[in-house]
Protein backbone atom coordinates (compact mmCIF):
# COMPACT_ATOMS: atom_id res chain seq x y z
CA UNK A 1 0.00 0.00 0.00
CA UNK A 2 1.33 3.36 -0.86
CA UNK A 3 1.64 5.78 1.76
CA UNK A 4 0.53 9.33 1.87
CA UNK A 5 3.29 12.10 2.95
CA UNK A 6 2.29 15.20 5.03
CA UNK A 7 4.33 17.38 3.33
CA UNK A 8 3.57 18.14 -0.71
CA UNK A 9 6.75 17.42 -2.98
CA UNK A 10 7.71 19.24 -5.93
CA UNK A 11 9.21 16.77 -8.29
CA UNK A 12 11.24 17.39 -11.42
CA UNK A 13 11.02 14.59 -14.09
CA UNK A 14 14.00 14.36 -16.97
CA UNK A 15 11.98 13.06 -19.17
CA UNK A 16 13.10 10.86 -22.03
CA UNK A 17 13.44 11.80 -25.51
CA UNK A 18 11.13 9.41 -27.25
CA UNK A 19 7.42 9.85 -28.04
CA UNK A 20 6.72 6.52 -26.82
CA UNK A 21 9.31 6.31 -24.27
CA UNK A 22 7.86 9.39 -22.79
CA UNK A 23 4.48 7.66 -22.75
CA UNK A 24 5.69 4.67 -20.70
CA UNK A 25 7.21 7.12 -18.27
CA UNK A 26 3.40 8.04 -17.22
CA UNK A 27 2.46 5.49 -15.21
CA UNK A 28 5.37 6.84 -12.72
CA UNK A 29 4.04 9.91 -12.40
CA UNK A 30 1.05 7.83 -11.57
CA UNK A 31 2.59 6.13 -8.66
CA UNK A 32 4.33 9.59 -7.27
CA UNK A 33 0.50 11.51 -7.48
CA UNK A 34 -0.39 8.53 -5.63
CA UNK A 35 1.69 8.60 -3.13
CA UNK A 36 1.42 12.43 -2.77
CA UNK A 37 -1.39 14.01 -4.48
CA UNK A 38 -0.75 17.01 -3.35
CA UNK A 39 2.76 16.77 -5.27
CA UNK A 40 3.34 19.16 -8.05
CA UNK A 41 4.79 17.31 -10.80
CA UNK A 42 7.46 19.28 -13.64
CA UNK A 43 8.58 17.74 -16.80
CA UNK A 44 12.14 18.74 -18.46
CA UNK A 45 11.30 17.43 -21.68
CA UNK A 46 12.08 18.23 -25.10
CA UNK A 47 9.73 20.76 -26.90
CA UNK A 48 8.23 18.43 -29.47
CA UNK A 49 6.79 16.05 -26.18
CA UNK A 50 5.27 18.97 -24.43
CA UNK A 51 2.12 18.66 -26.10
CA UNK A 52 1.94 14.56 -25.42
CA UNK A 53 2.70 16.06 -21.82
CA UNK A 54 0.47 18.14 -21.61
CA UNK A 55 -2.54 15.49 -22.09
CA UNK A 56 -1.50 13.59 -19.12
CA UNK A 57 -3.43 14.45 -15.69
CA UNK A 58 -0.66 14.62 -13.90
CA UNK A 59 1.78 16.76 -14.68
CA UNK A 60 1.76 20.16 -13.79
CA UNK A 61 4.04 21.82 -16.04
CA UNK A 62 6.33 21.31 -18.80
CA UNK A 63 9.95 23.17 -18.49
CA UNK A 64 11.40 22.87 -22.24
CA UNK A 65 14.65 20.98 -22.54
CA UNK A 66 16.68 23.53 -25.37
CA UNK A 67 19.03 20.12 -25.76
CA UNK A 68 19.01 18.69 -29.29
CA UNK A 69 19.15 15.00 -29.13
CA UNK A 70 22.77 13.64 -28.16
CA UNK A 71 24.00 17.68 -27.39
CA UNK A 72 26.12 17.35 -24.29
CA UNK A 73 26.78 21.91 -24.19
CA UNK A 74 27.75 21.68 -20.12
CA UNK A 75 27.77 25.19 -20.27
CA UNK A 76 24.28 25.60 -20.67
CA UNK A 77 23.21 22.55 -18.64
CA UNK A 78 25.15 23.78 -15.35
CA UNK A 79 23.43 27.52 -16.75
CA UNK A 80 20.06 25.80 -16.81
CA UNK A 81 20.70 23.92 -13.74
CA UNK A 82 20.99 27.15 -11.97
CA UNK A 83 18.18 28.90 -13.08
CA UNK A 84 15.78 25.81 -11.38
CA UNK A 85 18.12 26.18 -8.26
CA UNK A 86 15.20 28.65 -6.89
CA UNK A 87 12.43 26.41 -8.23
CA UNK A 88 12.52 24.19 -4.68
CA UNK A 89 12.32 20.92 -5.98
CA UNK A 90 12.52 18.20 -3.52
CA UNK A 91 13.11 14.94 -5.88
CA UNK A 92 14.24 14.84 -9.31
CA UNK A 93 13.77 11.22 -11.02
CA UNK A 94 16.12 11.11 -14.25
CA UNK A 95 15.14 8.61 -16.48
CA UNK A 96 17.24 8.96 -19.56
CA UNK A 97 20.74 6.84 -18.68
CA UNK A 98 23.03 9.25 -20.07
CA UNK A 99 25.86 11.67 -17.56
CA UNK A 100 24.72 14.48 -19.33
CA UNK A 101 20.69 13.97 -18.51
CA UNK A 102 21.74 13.54 -15.31
CA UNK A 103 23.64 17.45 -15.06
CA UNK A 104 20.79 19.93 -14.73
CA UNK A 105 19.00 18.60 -11.42
CA UNK A 106 22.66 18.05 -9.89
CA UNK A 107 23.93 21.93 -10.76
CA UNK A 108 19.79 22.60 -9.19
CA UNK A 109 20.99 21.11 -6.29
CA UNK A 110 18.12 19.11 -5.72
CA UNK A 111 18.29 17.09 -2.68
CA UNK A 112 16.92 13.88 -4.07
CA UNK A 113 18.38 13.11 -7.31
CA UNK A 114 17.00 9.44 -8.33
CA UNK A 115 18.20 7.21 -11.40
CA UNK A 116 19.44 4.21 -12.44
CA UNK A 117 23.74 4.21 -12.61
CA UNK A 118 23.51 4.63 -16.22
CA UNK A 119 26.83 6.11 -17.56
CA UNK A 120 28.89 5.99 -13.63
CA UNK A 121 26.64 8.75 -12.44
CA UNK A 122 27.77 8.35 -8.70
CA UNK A 123 28.28 12.24 -8.02
CA UNK A 124 25.09 13.53 -9.93
CA UNK A 125 22.88 11.48 -8.43
CA UNK A 126 22.58 10.03 -4.80
CA UNK A 127 20.00 7.71 -5.11
CA UNK A 128 21.17 5.22 -7.68
CA UNK A 129 19.00 2.19 -8.50
CA UNK A 130 20.80 -0.76 -10.22
CA UNK A 131 18.71 -2.49 -13.22
CA UNK A 132 17.15 -6.11 -12.68
CA UNK A 133 16.47 -6.60 -16.58
CA UNK A 134 15.26 -10.14 -14.84
CA UNK A 135 12.79 -8.97 -12.51
CA UNK A 136 11.70 -5.83 -14.94
CA UNK A 137 12.00 -6.90 -18.40
CA UNK A 138 9.37 -3.64 -19.60
CA UNK A 139 10.85 -0.23 -19.70
CA UNK A 140 7.83 0.85 -17.84
CA UNK A 141 8.83 -1.52 -15.11
CA UNK A 142 11.98 0.15 -14.85
CA UNK A 143 10.63 3.83 -14.96
CA UNK A 144 7.81 2.93 -12.40
CA UNK A 145 10.30 1.36 -10.31
CA UNK A 146 12.25 4.54 -9.59
CA UNK A 147 9.26 5.52 -7.47
CA UNK A 148 9.01 1.81 -5.07
CA UNK A 149 7.93 -1.24 -5.01
CA UNK A 150 6.17 -1.94 -8.02
CA UNK A 151 2.34 -2.48 -7.38
CA UNK A 152 0.38 -5.43 -7.90
CA UNK A 153 -1.55 -3.50 -10.68
CA UNK A 154 0.10 -1.26 -12.73
CA UNK A 155 -1.47 2.00 -14.18
CA UNK A 156 -1.84 2.15 -17.59
CA UNK A 157 -0.94 5.49 -19.20
CA UNK A 158 -4.20 7.50 -20.55
CA UNK A 159 -4.01 10.86 -22.53
CA UNK A 160 -6.68 13.53 -22.63
CA UNK A 161 -8.67 14.43 -25.92
CA UNK A 162 -12.04 15.96 -25.85
CA UNK A 163 -14.68 15.95 -28.34
CA UNK A 164 -14.05 19.92 -28.87
CA UNK A 165 -10.39 19.40 -29.10
CA UNK A 166 -11.19 16.10 -31.92
CA UNK A 167 -13.65 18.63 -33.88
CA UNK A 168 -10.89 21.14 -34.12
CA UNK A 169 -7.95 18.96 -35.44
CA UNK A 170 -10.49 17.97 -38.31
CA UNK A 171 -11.57 21.38 -38.85
CA UNK A 172 -8.38 22.31 -39.52
CA UNK A 173 -7.22 19.81 -41.52
CA UNK A 174 -10.36 19.87 -43.62
CA UNK A 175 -11.54 16.38 -43.01
CA UNK A 176 -15.05 15.41 -42.35
CA UNK A 177 -16.82 15.13 -39.11
CA UNK A 178 -18.68 12.23 -39.36
CA UNK A 179 -15.69 9.38 -40.60
CA UNK A 180 -15.05 7.11 -38.73
CA UNK A 181 -11.75 6.47 -40.26
CA UNK A 182 -8.94 3.61 -39.84
CA UNK A 183 -5.50 5.11 -39.44
CA UNK A 184 -2.30 4.07 -40.03
CA UNK A 185 0.89 4.80 -38.49
CA UNK A 186 3.67 3.48 -41.36
CA UNK A 187 6.98 5.94 -39.88
CA UNK A 188 8.87 4.67 -36.97
CA UNK A 189 11.88 7.04 -36.16
CA UNK A 190 14.38 4.08 -34.83
CA UNK A 191 14.75 3.01 -38.54
CA UNK A 192 12.96 0.61 -41.49
CA UNK A 193 13.68 -2.55 -39.78
CA UNK A 194 10.63 -1.26 -37.51
CA UNK A 195 8.49 -0.33 -40.78
CA UNK A 196 5.65 -2.62 -42.27
CA UNK A 197 6.19 -2.53 -45.90
CA UNK A 198 4.42 0.46 -47.61
CA UNK A 199 3.00 -2.18 -50.34
CA UNK A 200 1.66 -4.03 -47.41
CA UNK A 201 -0.12 -0.81 -45.75
CA UNK A 202 -1.47 -0.40 -49.36
CA UNK A 203 -2.94 -3.56 -49.72
CA UNK A 204 -4.48 -3.58 -46.39
CA UNK A 205 -6.03 -0.08 -46.92
CA UNK A 206 -7.31 -1.63 -50.51
CA UNK A 207 -9.18 -4.45 -48.21
CA UNK A 208 -10.46 -2.12 -45.06
CA UNK A 209 -11.27 0.80 -46.62
CA UNK A 210 -14.92 2.61 -47.27
CA UNK A 211 -16.24 5.98 -47.41
CA UNK A 212 -17.34 5.73 -44.00
CA UNK A 213 -14.18 4.57 -42.65
CA UNK A 214 -11.70 6.02 -45.26
CA UNK A 215 -8.27 5.52 -44.09
CA UNK A 216 -5.71 8.11 -42.96
CA UNK A 217 -2.08 8.09 -42.69
CA UNK A 218 -0.51 9.73 -39.61
CA UNK A 219 3.22 10.61 -39.47
CA UNK A 220 5.78 13.42 -39.25
CA UNK A 221 7.27 14.94 -41.75
CA UNK A 222 10.22 11.92 -42.57
CA UNK A 223 7.40 9.75 -43.44
CA UNK A 224 5.47 11.97 -46.13
CA UNK A 225 7.45 10.39 -49.12
CA UNK A 226 6.17 6.92 -47.34
CA UNK A 227 2.91 8.19 -46.70
CA UNK A 228 2.74 9.51 -50.34
CA UNK A 229 3.80 5.80 -52.07
CA UNK A 230 0.98 4.24 -49.75
CA UNK A 231 -1.55 6.51 -50.92
CA UNK A 232 -0.52 6.46 -54.72
CA UNK A 233 -0.77 2.70 -54.98
CA UNK A 234 -4.25 2.60 -53.23
CA UNK A 235 -5.23 5.26 -56.31
CA UNK A 236 -6.11 7.48 -53.49
CA UNK A 237 -7.89 5.76 -50.94
CA UNK A 238 -5.74 6.16 -48.18
CA UNK A 239 -5.37 9.95 -47.64
CA UNK A 240 -2.10 10.81 -46.66
CA UNK A 241 -1.84 13.20 -43.90
CA UNK A 242 1.89 12.81 -42.67
CA UNK A 243 3.93 15.93 -42.24
CA UNK A 244 0.30 18.14 -42.21
CA UNK A 245 -0.87 17.62 -38.55
CA UNK A 246 1.07 18.58 -35.59
CA UNK A 247 1.36 15.96 -32.46
CA UNK A 248 -1.39 17.51 -30.63
CA UNK A 249 -3.91 17.11 -34.12
CA UNK A 250 -2.18 13.73 -34.42
CA UNK A 251 -3.31 12.83 -30.56
CA UNK A 252 -7.27 14.48 -31.61
CA UNK A 253 -6.99 12.41 -34.82
CA UNK A 254 -6.41 8.95 -33.38
CA UNK A 255 -8.30 9.94 -30.38
CA UNK A 256 -11.76 9.20 -32.97
CA UNK A 257 -10.06 6.39 -35.07
CA UNK A 258 -12.23 3.55 -35.57
CA UNK A 259 -9.17 1.59 -36.07
CA UNK A 260 -5.80 1.92 -35.74
CA UNK A 261 -2.57 -0.56 -37.33
CA UNK A 262 1.01 1.24 -35.96
CA UNK A 263 4.41 0.16 -36.39
CA UNK A 264 6.52 0.20 -32.54
CA UNK A 265 6.58 4.20 -32.85
CA UNK A 266 5.29 6.70 -30.74
CA UNK A 267 2.14 7.19 -32.44
CA UNK A 268 1.29 3.34 -31.25
CA UNK A 269 2.21 4.22 -27.45
CA UNK A 270 -0.23 7.54 -28.44
CA UNK A 271 -3.00 4.75 -29.77
CA UNK A 272 -3.00 2.87 -26.60
CA UNK A 273 -2.84 5.84 -24.32
CA UNK A 274 -5.99 6.84 -25.99
CA UNK A 275 -7.71 3.15 -25.56
CA UNK A 276 -8.46 3.06 -29.36
CA UNK A 277 -8.67 -0.73 -31.06
CA UNK A 278 -4.90 -1.33 -32.22
CA UNK A 279 -2.79 -3.55 -34.17
CA UNK A 280 0.75 -3.22 -33.80
CA UNK A 281 3.27 -4.99 -35.83
CA UNK A 282 6.51 -5.88 -34.92
CA UNK A 283 9.85 -6.85 -36.42
CA UNK A 284 12.88 -5.94 -35.46
CA UNK A 285 11.93 -4.60 -31.81
CA UNK A 286 10.12 -6.41 -28.98
CA UNK A 287 6.99 -6.45 -27.58
CA UNK A 288 8.49 -8.00 -24.22
CA UNK A 289 10.29 -4.56 -23.93
CA UNK A 290 7.95 -2.14 -25.14
CA UNK A 291 4.78 -2.95 -25.55
CA UNK A 292 1.56 -0.95 -26.17
CA UNK A 293 -0.20 -0.70 -23.14
CA UNK A 294 -3.92 -1.03 -23.42
CA UNK A 295 -6.23 -3.92 -23.88
CA UNK A 296 -7.83 -2.84 -26.76
CA UNK A 297 -3.97 -3.48 -28.75
CA UNK A 298 -3.51 -6.96 -30.38
CA UNK A 299 0.13 -7.31 -31.09
CA UNK A 300 1.17 -9.21 -33.93
CA UNK A 301 5.07 -10.57 -34.23
CA UNK A 302 6.45 -13.38 -36.60
CA UNK A 303 8.72 -14.37 -33.64
CA UNK A 304 11.16 -15.67 -35.70
CA UNK A 305 14.76 -16.67 -34.17
CA UNK A 306 16.16 -13.54 -35.49
CA UNK A 307 14.29 -11.21 -34.31
CA UNK A 308 14.26 -8.77 -32.29
CA UNK A 309 17.50 -8.01 -33.39
CA UNK A 310 17.42 -4.00 -32.34
CA UNK A 311 18.78 -2.83 -35.53
CA UNK A 312 17.89 0.38 -37.97
CA UNK A 313 18.30 -1.66 -40.98
CA UNK A 314 17.61 -6.24 -41.44
CA UNK A 315 20.89 -7.38 -40.90
CA UNK A 316 20.29 -10.24 -43.09
CA UNK A 317 18.79 -8.62 -46.03
CA UNK A 318 15.77 -10.45 -46.14
CA UNK A 319 13.54 -8.38 -43.76
CA UNK A 320 11.51 -11.79 -43.17
CA UNK A 321 9.95 -10.42 -39.67
CA UNK A 322 8.09 -7.80 -42.02
CA UNK A 323 7.51 -8.91 -44.79
CA UNK A 324 5.88 -12.34 -44.07
CA UNK A 325 3.58 -10.12 -41.89
CA UNK A 326 0.70 -10.29 -44.85
CA UNK A 327 -2.35 -7.77 -45.09
CA UNK A 328 -4.86 -10.54 -44.93
CA UNK A 329 -3.81 -11.78 -41.79
CA UNK A 330 -4.01 -7.96 -39.97
CA UNK A 331 -7.46 -7.71 -41.85
CA UNK A 332 -8.72 -10.71 -40.46
CA UNK A 333 -7.37 -10.06 -36.69
CA UNK A 334 -9.35 -6.28 -37.84
CA UNK A 335 -12.37 -7.93 -37.99
CA UNK A 336 -12.63 -9.46 -34.87
CA UNK A 337 -14.47 -8.10 -31.79
CA UNK A 338 -11.90 -6.52 -29.44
Amino acid sequence: MISVSSVAEKILVVAPSWIGDTILAQPLLTLLKQHDPAARIEVLAADWSAPLLGRMAEVDAVIVNPFKHGEFNFGMRRTLGRRLAGADYSHAYVLPNSWKSALVPYFAGIPRRIGYQGESRYLLLNERHRLDVTAHPQLVQRYAALAGPLPAVMPSPHLHSTTEQQQAARRALNLPFDAAPVIFCPGAEYGPAKRWPAQHFAALARLVATPQNPVWLIGSDKDIAVGDEISAATGGAAQNLCGRSTLEQAIDLIASARYVVSNDSGLMHVAAALERPLVALYGSSSPGYTPPLSPQATIVSRGLSCSPCFKRECPLGHFDCMNGLLPQQVAELMRKPN
